[in-house]
């Protein structure tokens, strides 16, 4: 660790940079063991600055070779070196800075900067990659116009790849091979890319609105050519998408996506050279589920979209982040959502933001979207940045609507292209072609934490009133003890007898085109509010918070004869879907009581009706029946549980009994959909076939958790399997409720018919990881010594120790504290291997105030981690927050 105590860095002391670099010229000889870099920037102190400051640029783990000013080599008495920058203090006005350094790819464990992943060169450079390829201003606010040359030994790297355009490509006389390659637009350095390797590559075309026709190329290791199509149809599909909803046409003439199997990330979105996690482009029905399919194309249309929320128009600096994350991932969740059913990806949306965000926000680690400070910047790339962040603009466009929406998002990329800004200028551009004052909204940027919105109604039927009675609040997060209201567009509807009701407020004048409105957003922007509803015949329940309009928790106390009323008769699927897990949520917390008391498991009879209802409805989607069918997690119901009161075994054998009766009393329907939902005929990633394995392989589970005699069920569909959805999915019913005779043999034909694709081998590391037996915490140890286990890929730790860490409660909480233990040792490992994946790991630990009878377990590992030496920033930050 570079200092003891690694300061913060704040939001309140931006500044804006001392100097400009109009055009960067990088000049890359890569070697076997070193590689020599050198760069020239074309600077100009800015205007705005006093004085003449001394020039302060960013570099780490590199050495300094030579450095020059307008050709002129620099005596080393006229700068100073030290473990993070270089600081020249008599500069130009405009000048030439040269700088010559040595780095070592193949060392770089950490995989930003220039690293080596196999065979292959590439980068990471966001967010601070870049200094460790060069001395730079490595800041998102300088931009400039890129030409990079890159030389290396043809036979070793014969593809040389780099942001924008090709310009030049020669052997040279020494036999060397050189290319180089331009990029028009200014962009910051975290956009720079560089790729080289022996790699093959699919190609195809797109053409634009505009006329112009694009090349399109995905480079990947030869083994994995047969695995890029859907990738690169879904690259077509969000190009063609991007132009007909928010008119953006791609810009330059070539579009590469680079394919590596060691990344920190699930992609990047540099500037016309995309670099993926192998996981998040590859695409095999053998080594890929449909859920890995439906991944694939949402990342791949994320980054793409990114070049204009992001590239084109990229934040002003760090503290900006969901300026063009959040952006991005709401755009990537429409083109989904367009792409497939709008109902389930809303589902899985806000599964996600309820089990990682709604639990991020309410720990240690919570703040802000717009953060007010941070230590490393890498623990920034939070559930909160992203899903929250999409979740605000999903607000605004709900309160904009549609057209207003667009109108804001056209003025705001017309407004700022080249630029680098915040979010208040995204805010202004939509209020500026919306007339709609933003300010209050505004702090939903500012204000970190979930609010409460409480919910209460009373009904008058002489007057045919009906009353909602709104109050939102916020709990206290580090260093927001007070919140002040936000806005909360609430969408609603009323459901009666016969169906959803119209809807006329109180003093609303009735008009032809309200009438007979069954939907509308109420906004709540007080602490507390009253909406009344005239002409209402029945005492009516109400639909609330539809679609999710809102990133926040409901209070209302819904009976469970209500929540079934919204499960079979409401016209909003989302409700739909949240009432059945409202009334899981309801009935596994009544079973845990029975079993805290001694008394036997008994299971409402009112949710076993209801899901048999759905089974047996055979004009639902499959998919949706699917999501309603699924229980709250184990993890999700200990975060409900709050602080202190989660009870993990409690959890656990309420839940497994709730589990059990649904399989045990529902055995018939269950077994009639898994033999009906079969697909026959050649495996494809169609919303049809993933709704029906999705449901058929949900059925399967509550049978084989039900009764033994199921298990012949999966390990026939073991045996007889296509494709991986349905070989993992039998993989992991005989795992989690087999005994070892059952699953061993499996388990040991799986690896030795996948072995040799790294993907496919992930899941069988996570199916163990998450198996519930009390050796899981043994295996896992060993499969850490394992030859397809490397701690150095971050995608097989994820899939190991992040399984189990994150999705094996009963065991990671285990009452000794091994499983801390491990996870303990894991992330001390990593800390000097890649720190960034090790503070990312730590996210299980930070919990340690919400589990009953763990909680000085758990804070005696991070104050294990709190005492070691040479603990990384990104570790450090992530543990002294915990500990407070």
């Amino acid at each position: 660790m570079r200092d003891a105590t690694p300061g913060a860095i704040y939001l309140a002391d931006y500044r804006a940079p001392d100097f400009l670099i109009n055009r960067t010229e990088l000049h890359f000889h890569l070697g076997e063991e070193e590689t020599i870099v050198t760069s020239r920037l074309h600077l100009l102190r800015s205007c705005e600055v006093d004085g003449t400051p001394p020039l302060v640029l960013n570099g780490q783990d590199m050495e300094l070779l030579q450095v020059s000013i307008d050709n002129e080599p620099l005596a080393p008495e006229a700068f100073e070196v030290n473990d993070d920058t270089l600081v020249i203090a008599d500069v130009p006005e405009q000048c030439v800075l040269s700088c010559r350094t040595r780095i070592r790819p193949q060392d770089n464990t950490s995989l930003e900067g220039l690293y080596r992943s196999h065979s292959m060169y590439c980068t990471q450079c966001e967010a601070e990659g870049f200094r460790k390829i060069t001395y730079y201003l490595d800041r998102p606010d300088v931009m400039s116009v890129f030409t990079v040359t890159i030389e290396a030994d043809p036979d070793q790297f014969p593809v040389l790849l780099s942001n924008g355009n090709l310009f030049a490509s020669t052997t040279l006389d020494n036999g060397l091979q050189q290319v180089t390659w331009h990029d028009p637009f200014p962009k910051p350095s975290y956009l720079f890319a560089l790729v080289a390797g022996d790699l093959e590559h699919v190609e195809d075309t797109f053409t634009t609105a505009g006329g112009r026709e694009v090349t399109l190329r995905i480079y990947v290791e030869p083994k994995d050519l047969g695995k890029c199509a859907h990738a690169m149809d879904s690259l077509k599909r969000s190009m063609r998408w991007d132009e007909e909803v928010f008119g953006r046409e791609y810009d330059l003439d070539i579009f590469n996506v680079v394919a590596v199997d060691d990344f920190n990330m699930g992609a990047m979105e540099n500037k016309s050279l995309n670099i993926f996690n192998t996981s998040c482009v590859l695409c095999d029905p053998d080594i890929t589920t449909d859920q890995g399919y439906q991944r694939v194309e949402s990342i791949v249309a994320h980054e793409y979209f990114h070049n204009w929320s992001g590239n084109r128009v990229t934040c002003r600096d760090w503290f900006q982040l969901s300026l063009k994350e959040g952006f991005t991932v709401f755009r990537d969740a429409e083109f989904s959502a367009d792409m497939g059913s709008r109902t389930v990806k809303r589902v899985e949306d806000v599964s996600l933001l309820r089990t990682a965000q709604f639990t991020e926000d309410a720990g240690p680690m919570a703040h802000p979207v717009r953060p007010d400070s941070y230590i490393e910047i890498n623990n920034f790339y939070t559930a909160t940045v992203y899903e929250k962040g999409a979740e605000v603009v999903r607000m605004i466009h709900t309160l904009l609507g549609p057209e207003r929406f667009r109108s804001g998002s056209d003025l705001y990329f017309q407004r700022h292209d080249g630029q680098a800004v915040t979010c208040e200028d995204f805010l202004c551009a939509m209020e500026d072609a919306s007339g709609v004052d933003l300010t209050q909204f505004r702090r939903w940027y500012a204000q970190a934490g979930t609010p409460q919105l409480r919910v209460r109604d009373r009904y008058d039927a002489d007057a045919r009133t009906y009353t909602l009675e709104f109050s939102q609040s916020c709990p206290p997060t580090p260093g927001q003890p007070q919140k002040q209201p936000v806005v909360i567009p609430c969408a609603m509807g009323l459901l009666g007898d016969a169906g959803n009701l119209p809807l006329r407020l109180r003093g609303e004048p009735v008009d032809a085109e309200t009438a007979d409105n069954t939907h509308r957003v109420l906004i709540i922007d007080q602490p507390s509010q009253e909406f009344v509803f005239e002409n209402v015949a029945e005492r009516p329940v109400p639909s609330l918070l539809r679609g999710f309009s809102a990133p926040v928790r409901l209070d209302y106390p819904y009976s469970r004869e209500a929540l079934c009323q919204l499960m079979s008769r409401d016209d909003d699927g989302f409700v739909r879907w949240d009432s059945a897990q409202t009334l899981a949520v309801q009935v596994i917390s009544e079973v845990q009581e029975q079993l805290a008391t001694g008394q036997a498991a008994s299971v409402d009879d009112m949710l076993l009706a209801a899901c048999a209802q759905l089974l047996e409805d055979a004009t639902l989607d499959p998919a949706m029946v699917a999501e309603m069918l699924t229980l709250p997690s184990e993890n999700y119901l200990a975060e409900l549980a709050g602080e202190g009161a989660a009870d993990v075994e409690a959890i656990h054998a309420a839940r497994r009994a709730v589990q059990q009766a649904i399989g045990r009393e529902l055995a018939g329907p269950l077994l009639a959909r898994y033999r009906e939902l079969e697909v026959t005929g050649d495996y494809a990633p169609s919303g049809e076939q993933i709704a029906a394995r999705s449901l058929r392989n949900l059925c399967l589970g509550y049978l084989a958790g039900a009764d033994a005699q199921h298990l012949a069920l999966a390990a026939g569909q073991f045996a007889a399997a296509d494709n991986l959805t349905d070989r993992l999915a039998a993989l992991r019913v005989l795992a989690c409720h087999g005994s070892e005779a059952d699953w061993q043999q499996p388990l040991s034909r799986f690896y030795s018919d996948w072995q040799h694709e790294a993907l496919a081998v992930n899941h069988w590391l996570t199916t163990q990881a998450m198996m519930p037996d009390a050796g899981v915490i043994a295996r896992v140890r060993e499969l850490m010594q394992h030859p397809a286990f490397d701690l150095r890929n971050p995608n097989k730790v994820r899939s190991l120790v992040g399984g189990f860490a994150g999705h094996n409660p009963l065991n990671f909480h285990r009452a000794d504290g091994e499983g801390y233990r491990l996870l303990r040792e894991a992330v001390a490992e990593l800390n000097g291997i890649n720190p960034q994946i090790a503070a990312r790991l730590l996210a299980p630990l930070t919990r340690w105030r919400y589990y009953r009878g763990r909680a000085d377990l758990m804070r005696a590992e991070l104050e294990k981690l709190a005492g070691m030496e040479d603990l990384s920033p990104d570790v450090y930050e992530v543990v002294t927050k915990s500990l407070q």
